[in-house]
């Protein structure tokens, strides 16, 4: 009897990225991309549609030049040069075009910053904290493979974006609207885009966690802000440290455009890059330079149940969009005086702003009050958004394994959603009011400003109760709960400016809030949104516990 042998075959060997630090950042663009086939669109598309409807609203609401000169003495005061920069062409005609780069820059470029920092957070230090960029990285994949990935996709976007403003404006026809301008203005807005998604690429590496980095590199964008208005304010060389102030001194649709401010945003971009490259040279996949804080070798009473739990995750986010919301709205409050004089003098306004036998003062209160409302919204879905987030990095699965139930779990965040998401509310119209009763000489607009911020937390419910819906039911969904801030922002906020008819307003919580002060309080659309919330917490809430846990 014979036995038959094979000859065992070599083994094959698996190729190697050891000698390519950039080996897959192709493959890695193109999963990027696919991952965000529908995000970094919507981004795209909607600062482009925003910065157009901006122009033709101004060439629609201040069709005079004695209405746009009165808008340029307006923002003379230190409040409005703080918000939107001083007007870099004050010898020349206030056109619609110079009043389009004078106060809209800055807020634009802060949109842009904020869409590079978070999706480049999202492609890096996200993934980390996940534990998926490990996984990848076993593979065929250079150590330099994912950031310099994200560093094209997301530089890419926000370039993209820059151009498609560019093209929106540049062909509009509006006065003092010319193709030069238009470039500068949208490759400046490009650039601080890339300019923050590299700042993101820096704090990435610095902290382990995606909160804690996104945190970082937004208060580096706060800071930015802050620096500038200080120097604005001031006329001082403070402004030529903010990278928000190099790309608005290129002075678009002025007699003076100049390029050579934005290769200053080149090379700082560039410098970042190289020190985001060289740091994660100094660290290991998942963890920062940084180490984590030892925590107490015992836990306080308060973290014995999940309540405490999700207060202490979620607190600092909670005081830094109240601390942010009230410091926002005392800009808005601090202008009210001034505001009534525009008011007067410009008759636009009346067809903007209709409501019957309402004061100025009752109208600026409506306008701005709503939009902070709006803003609520976000840290109200970002507090349900940490549900999942708990979820599918694995830190729910040890909780759960306890005593505690599903629903007993997601109802303790929930509770920090809906409570914080009221402060938040309640803080901006505090700020609003306190700002107001000191510029306006009348305690009145205190009391008038909290009660008119106080009827938009129903509306803020809703955009949390959307968001546990579709967490219990779609997980996967989540990103869906956006659309009703997003909504709201565009369609109530700036209906008007865009001629979006009335009737669309009632597909928005937020167009069912009674407009405090200028009319009277109804109880009825409340009590309708407050059911709304129930309803969908309840279908979230049963959904998370007849399906099991996903870690994706």
């Amino acid at each position: 009897m014979s036995t038959a042998t094979a000859i065992p075959s070599a083994p094959q060997t698996v190729p190697t990225s050891r000698g390519n630090t950039f080996a897959g950042t192709r493959t890695m663009i193109r999963f990027m991309l696919r991952r965000d086939r529908i995000r970094i669109p919507v981004w795209i598309l909607g600062l482009t549609v925003y910065a157009a409807g901006a122009l033709s609203s101004y060439e629609q609401n201040y069709p005079e030049a004695s209405d746009r000169e009165t808008i340029a003495d307006m923002t003379d005061l230190p409040a409005m040069v703080a918000m939107v920069g001083d007007n870099y062409a004050p010898d020349e005609p206030y056109t619609h075009g110079l009043m389009f780069g004078h106060v809209t820059f800055v807020i634009v470029a802060i949109i842009f910053g904020l869409m590079g920092v978070l999706l480049m957070i999202r492609h890096t230090r996200a993934e980390e904290e996940a534990g998926r960029a490990e996984l990848i990285r076993s593979s065929v994949l250079g150590r330099h493979a994912q950031l310099t990935a994200a560093l094209i996709v997301v530089c890419g976007a926000s370039l993209v974006a820059g151009l498609l403003v560019s093209l929106s404006i540049s062909g509009s026809g509006v006065d003092g609207v010319t193709t030069g301008g238009a470039y500068l203005y949208g490759m400046g807005l490009g650039l601080v885009g890339v300019v923050f998604a590299t700042v993101a690429a820096v704090t990435g590496q610095i902290t382990e966690y995606a909160r804690g980095a996104s945190g970082m590199a937004l208060a580096v964008l706060g800071a930015a802000y802050a620096v500038r208005s200080v120097g604005d304010v001031g006329e001082t060389f403070l402004s030529w440290l903010s990278p928000l102030h190099w790309a608005r001194a290129t002075k678009p649709f002025s007699a003076e455009e100049r390029a050579w401010p934005l290769l200053l945003l080149v090379v700082l971009a560039a410098v970042l890059i190289v020190v985001a490259a060289n740091l994660s040279n100094r660290r290991d996949v998942g963890a920062g330079l940084r180490p984590p804080r030892l925590g107490s070798p015992t836990a306080s009473a308060a973290l014995s149940g999940p309540l405490g739990l999700a207060v202490r995750l979620q607190r600092s986010g909670v005081v830094a969009w109240a601390i942010g919301l009230a410091v926002f709205g005392a800009f808005y409050g601090a202008m009210i005086s001034a505001a009534d004089e525009m008011f007067d003098e410009i008759t636009a306004l009346e067809d903007l702003w209709t409501f019957d036998g309402a004061s100025f003062a009752d109208r600026w209160i409506v306008s701005f009050i709503g939009m902070l409302g709006m803003l609520a919204a976000v840290p109200a879905i970002l507090s349900v958004q940490r549900l999942r987030s708990e979820e599918t990095v694995g830190r729910a699965e040890p909780v759960l394994a306890t005593a505690v139930s599903q629903s007993r779990w997601a109802a303790s965040h929930l509770t920090v959603a809906f409570a914080g998401s009221a402060a938040v509310v309640l803080f901006g119209g505090l700020g609003f009011g306190i700002a107001a009763a000191i510029d306006g000489g009348d305690a009145a607009y205190l009391g008038k400003s909290v009660a008119a911020a106080a009827v938009y937390i129903p509306a803020v419910w809703v955009a949390a109760g959307l968001a546990i819906a579709l967490f219990g039911l779609v997980p996967r969904a989540m990103g869906l709960a956006w659309i009703i801030p997003v909504y709201g922002f565009l369609v109530v906020y700036m209906g008007d400016l865009f001629g979006i008819d009335e009737s669309a307003h009632n597909l928005s919580p937020f167009g069912f809030v009674p407009e405090l002060p200028a009319e009277d309080f109804n109880a009825v659309p409340l009590v309708i949104l407050l059911a709304i919330t129930a309803v969908l917490t309840w279908a979230g809430l049963a959904g998370f516990r007849r399906r099991d846990l996903h870690s994706t």
